[in-house]
């Protein structure tokens, strides 16, 4: 039995993390707001009406554009405005449920981004009434993202060098004591919390978003890359699908699958 240390959403795909003290999960759902926004390339044909998945690619996103990382982002919920700031300055700010407020954050990505942004940027969502399923997730199912710091800590050991755990953009992160661990649980069901019940579809395949500096903005490491060599694969932590809804809250236990114990 683990803990969860952590909570996180992403309410803009490839900007800042919203710390949470606790959510209410729903059966096949993110966590509401993960990833309900994303800047799309003027190239990309998104239709909101009939949101569909696409691949990463089609978006801002720190594996190309690691830029990104310079900018500390803030959702607001209850007045659907974005704010921005770089270096501790506000930089750009609107109201994303009014085309003016769109506008003006579009036109700070294409300023800022330059050429990196095929055509003029778009801010779509997701996420809006009738549609409340849809999340730029890098998977097409709703899940959510938890990380083992065992596994992260023992990368660090190989790598000789401290790692931003945020590098991963978990939703939850825990620790069971074990490195990988958590591999063992995919195609299993566990429990979150009093009464959640998720099940781990699978091992999360990392790209070149992770090599990126949160505090600098640049590529210094290669994680990927040093995961394949010292441990034959490339991924840190899991896909889980919440098959019984409730809410968690920081601190709440993880129970790991039956005949599976998690060593902490």
């Amino acid at each position: 039995m683990s803990r969860i240390a952590q909570i996180f959403r992403y309410p803009i795909k490839g900007l800042s993390p919203e710390p949470m003290s606790k959510v209410k999960l729903s059966p096949g759902r993110a966590i509401p707001l993960d990833r309900a926004f994303a800047i799309a390339h003027g190239s990309t044909d998104f239709d909101a009406t009939q949101p569909k998945f696409m691949p990463k690619g089609k978006f801002l996103m720190l594996a190309r554009n690691e830029r990104l990382a310079a900018l500390r982002s803030r959702y607001v919920e209850d007045t659907q405005e974005l704010v921005i700031e770089r270096d501790g300055k506000q930089v750009a700010r609107g109201r994303l449920d009014q085309p003016v407020g769109r506008q003006m954050i579009e036109q700070f990505f294409a300023g800022y981004l330059g050429g990196e942004v095929r055509g003029s940027p778009k801010l779509v969502r997701g996420q809006m009434p009738g549609n409340p399923l849809h999340s730029f997730s890098d998977v097409p199912k709703q899940c959510l993202s938890l990380i083992n710091i065992s596994s992260l800590r023992e990368l660090e050991r190989v790598m000789k060098t401290p790692i931003d755990p945020l590098r991963f953009r978990g939703n939850l992160y825990f620790d069971t004591g074990l490195p990988w661990q958590e591999f063992d649980w995919c195609g299993s069901e566990f429990e979150i919390g009093n009464g959640v019940i998720v099940r781990a579809t699978s091992r999360i395949q990392r790209c070149a978003a992770t090599n990126v500096n949160l505090e600098t903005a640049n590529r210094d490491l290669n994680i990927p890359l040093q995961l394949q060599q010292a441990f034959g694969h490339a991924d840190m932590g899991i896909y889980v699908e919440v098959i019984q809804g409730g809410t968690i809250n920081q601190g709440d236990t993880i129970t790991s699958p039956i005949g599976l114990s998690t060593g902490g």
